[in-house]
């Protein structure tokens, strides 16, 4: 019995990694890979390919997101895990499918579904329950499934295009998220104390009195302006890598190499989140973040594999740090609805950052000067509404509960 209970928290750990690495690494970050061959099949503006993306986020998160934040609070997180893990997978083997432009929207947003009840949030809230002092190590470690599971996808991609064509690739992917992620998280365990719990949610935290503070409206609008940074060269990076005649091996092993480089940043960062302030790393990795992209416009050898080095490991460290910076600013028994409405924030602003740098792209050119020098912008931005946080709240009445 004993033994059984110090593994749990192992188990924990481990179904947050694989949930991560399905949800994320594979689903999100696998399908701007699959952007190209839309384009040269459909005919499909850069603008297009990535408003599927952006009409998910902007409808599904706005939507969703407090609701599923509330519910975690209140029931706990594993049953809305499962629900997303499978509507994701069926998101991503359906784009596979593709006979019509509703069905492009219609998967997009069923993606956006299961990314909101199964990915990050409730993962945040999972780990946030069983994980205390060392919540920067657990969340950092969770993590490195996104990292894992963004590095692979493009070689896994490329492997089943190369063997099955991109539809099937496509088909194979989202079985892949299924099988991966359902299981452990099938038996996992809410909470270490669930009794417990279950009383001190009958008396549930208000959220009014987060949302009268000025720390809120800062870190949702910084987290939102450096995931859209994020978003925007990701959701890119493989048409940039087009744009500069890679092979698809070598825009694979570019992107590859950004996610596997986000692996040292996440487990980085939550090394430091436990050892320094958490605005500090914060801002270290908005600043990671920006000072990044100019590379992409730089003129020098190597200086792609600098960029992946640099970004990836701000990479690393950006959708971690928010969950870390939100429970040490308002407390975990508020963190499921926080997080609801901040990754809310965040994917709306994930959805309109990539838009926006379609629109800027140069068409004539072939050109991204203009959608980077935004994106280097609205990081910095990010990095500015960190700095005048607090870097953590007094402890409320009755925060012991």
């Amino acid at each position: 019995m004993r033994n059984h209970q110090r593994l749990q928290p192992v188990q924990t750990a481990a179904t947050s990694f694989m949930a991560l690495f399905s949800i994320v690494g594979l689903a999100l970050y696998g399908l701007p890979y699959f952007y190209d061959f839309m384009v040269n099949e459909y005919g499909w503006s850069r603008v297009t390919v990535t408003s599927g993306n952006a009409l998910g986020k902007l409808i599904v998160g706005p939507l969703f997101g407090f609701i599923a934040g509330w519910t975690i609070d209140r029931f706990g997180p594993r049953r809305l895990m499962l629900a997303g893990i499978v509507m994701a997978g069926i998101a991503v083997a359906g784009l596979g499918t593709l006979s019509a432009m509703w069905m492009f929207y219609f998967f997009y947003l069923l993606n956006a579904l299961g990314y909101v009840c199964g990915g990050p949030l409730p993962n945040q809230v999972l780990l946030s329950r069983w994980f205390d002092r060392s919540r920067g190590k657990a969340m950092g470690f969770a993590y490195l499934g996104i990292g894992l599971g963004g590095a692979l996808v493009p070689l896994i991609s490329l492997g089943l295009v190369n063997r099955f064509g991109w539809h099937w690739a496509l088909r194979l992917l989202g079985l892949m998220v299924v099988l991966a992620a359902f299981p452990l998280a099938w038996f996992v365990r809410e909470t270490p104390a669930g009794k417990v719990w279950q009383e001190a949610v009958k008396n549930i935290v208000p959220l009014k009195p987060v949302l009268k503070t000025q720390a809120f409206y800062l870190l949702a609008f910084g987290s939102m302006c450096s995931i859209g940074a994020v978003g925007g060269v990701n959701q890119h990076l493989k048409l940039y890598l087009r744009d500069l005649h890679y092979s698809q091996g070598d825009a694979a092993g570019i992107i590859s190499l950004v996610l596997a480089c986000s692996l040292i940043g996440r487990l980085l960062m939550g090394w430091l989140a436990d050892r320094f302030p958490r605005k500090t790393v914060m801002m270290l990795i908005y600043l990671l973040v920006a000072g990044s992209i100019p590379l992409l416009f730089a003129h020098f050898h190597g200086r792609l594999f600098l960029f992946a080095a640099i970004f990836g490991i701000g990479l690393g460290g950006d959708y971690m740090i928010i969950p870390l910076m939100a429970a040490d600013l308002f407390g975990v028994r508020v963190l499921g609805r926080v997080m609801g409405i901040v990754l809310t924030a965040d994917g709306i602003a994930e959805a309109v950052s990539p838009m926006l740098v379609g629109g800027l792209y140069n068409e004539t050119l072939h050109s991204y000067r203009n959608g980077f020098l935004f994106l280097i912008g609205l990081a910095l931005a990010g990095f500015t509404a960190v700095l005048f946080l607090p870097k953590r709240r007094a402890r409320s009445e009755g925060e012991s509960a």
